[in-house]
């Protein structure tokens, strides 16, 4: 009953009558702590006049309480439970590697210094942490990390009556996170939140989820503008470091990046500049403007797209991610059509430039027929090359390295005319199927890699 009286007073009426009665009582000192003698309805008799570290109001709850001390100091370690409500992830950078989220953690552990009797539990006042002995959890690969103070610290204390204490933090922090993105945009990415004692080792201390992984709360109701969560699971390990063993809580969460926004960003786009460079294919190889136009034209369209695609991860360049592959294809195709084009256009010209000159040289073709027959035999290797593809070095009288020469040189000569075009229109013809069957088996073997592999 005296307990419960000493709580239905207001924070502030105690702290006053602590205060009168500390200037009127004479202190009975035990060590180094201040123990009252008797405490009646809030009036604590004999304490003394300097602050300490006892409750105000709980003076005869903390007698003799020193939180520089741990729980069960010098022999078992202390149990803490923890929980978390994950709040927000308001961002997850690429560049930067990591993400920053809003979490309420709360930890939970029993001080049997702190026992009273009743079934009853009491909210205090969050800045009665400072006279409490708390676990140093801190977040492991944290860069960034702030407590809430608006208006007040957001942090809560509440006490049981078998000692239990909660102690609850909201906190916001920015983490590490380990990205492969070889496989960006269509990748998923696991992260971790880890929790680990500094300074007490697993002597002294012990972590353990509540309820396993049901002690973690509202990342499956996260909506990401990027991501969404496939699955989240807890772990307990412990940290071996020069200093000891500590423990550590895992959060591991897995994130699977949205590629709907991608494939209507820069994959789509992408592949109808490639169709649009098939267009050339259907324009006669005369209409130089035209189909110099269109290759040109897709090449810096494409290039324009590669460039602005990097640009938004530009600390991650030296990374070969999946749609860098993509682009790099889809320019190839386009860089391969103007090439087509140029190639076609060159076989014409030549066709055309030599079909002039032998028109008019036929009839004097065949008044040198005659003399060309004796005059083969006399002619020189360089000769025998231009005149005839097919000639047979056996039968003439020559050395065994020109022998060896004529050979090697009639081969080279039927490989260039297998890869000479003779009419340069079908080298449309033949683009017209070549191109998109090439470019839709490279596309069956590129989402298939980068999906299920």
């Amino acid at each position: 009953m005296q307990f419960a009286c000493l709580f239905e007073h207001n924070l502030e009426t105690q702290l006053q009558q602590h205060t009168r009665c500390a200037q009127r009582a004479r202190p009975h000192v035990t060590g180094h702590i201040c123990v009252p003698r008797r405490c009646s309805l809030g009036h604590v008799s004999d304490l003394h006049g300097r602050d300490t570290t006892s409750l105000p109001g709980f003076e005869n709850l903390t007698m003799g309480y020193n939180k520089y001390l741990r729980p069960y100091f010098g022999g078992e370690p202390v149990q803490i439970a923890m929980s978390l409500d994950i709040a927000s992830i308001s961002s997850i950078s690429e560049s930067d590697m990591d993400y920053t989220a809003t979490i309420y953690l709360r930890q939970r552990w029993t001080d049997p210094r702190l026992v009273f009797h009743g079934n009853k539990s009491f909210t205090l006042d969050a800045r009665l942490v400072e006279l409490l002995w708390v676990p140093d959890t801190y977040i492991v690969e944290s860069k960034r990390s702030f407590l809430h103070d608006v208006t007040v610290g957001n942090r809560l204390i509440r006490l049981f009556s078998n000692g239990t204490i909660l102690y609850a933090l909201r906190i916001t922090t920015t983490v590490a996170c380990n990205m492969d993105l070889s496989k960006y945009p269509m990748d998923t990415q696991t992260c971790r939140l880890q929790l680990e004692s500094w300074g007490y080792d697993e002597n002294d201390v012990i972590f353990t989820w509540l309820r396993g992984n049901d002690s973690v709360h509202g990342i499956e109701k996260l909506r990401l503008s990027q991501y969404t969560v496939e699955r989240y699971y807890t772990l307990v390990s412990k940290s071996q470091q020069e200093t000891g063993s500590y423990p550590r809580l895992i959060l591991q969460f897995e994130l699977r990046r949205n590629v709907l926004y991608f494939i209507l960003e820069t994959y789509v786009p992408s592949t109808l500049l490639v169709m649009l460079s098939w267009v050339s294919f259907w324009i006669t190889l005369d209409s130089v403007p035209a189909r110099t136009c269109i290759g040109v034209t897709t090449v810096l369209s494409m290039t324009t797209l590669m460039i602005g695609s990097r640009s938004s991860l530009s600390k991650t360049n030296c990374f070969i991610k999946a749609i860098d592959v993509y682009l790099g294809i889809c320019f190839s195709f386009i860089f391969g059509a103007l090439v087509e084009y140029a190639v076609a256009h060159y076989s014409s010209s030549q066709k055309c430039a030599a079909k002039a000159p032998q028109e008019d040289e036929v009839n004097i073709t065949n008044i040198l027929n005659s003399s060309i027959t004796s005059y083969k035999r006399k002619i020189s290797f360089t000769s025998i090359e231009i005149s005839s593809d097919n000639v047979n070095c056996s039968d003439l009288t020559m050395k065994t390295h020109e022998k060896i020469k004529c050979v090697l040189r009639n081969k080279m000569h039927r490989i260039i005319s297998y890869f000479t075009i003779q009419n340069p229109s079908n080298v449309d013809h033949y683009s017209k199927l070549l191109f998109p069957l090439l470019f839709m088996l490279v596309n069956v073997f590129y989402w298939a890699y980068y999906l299920y592999f």
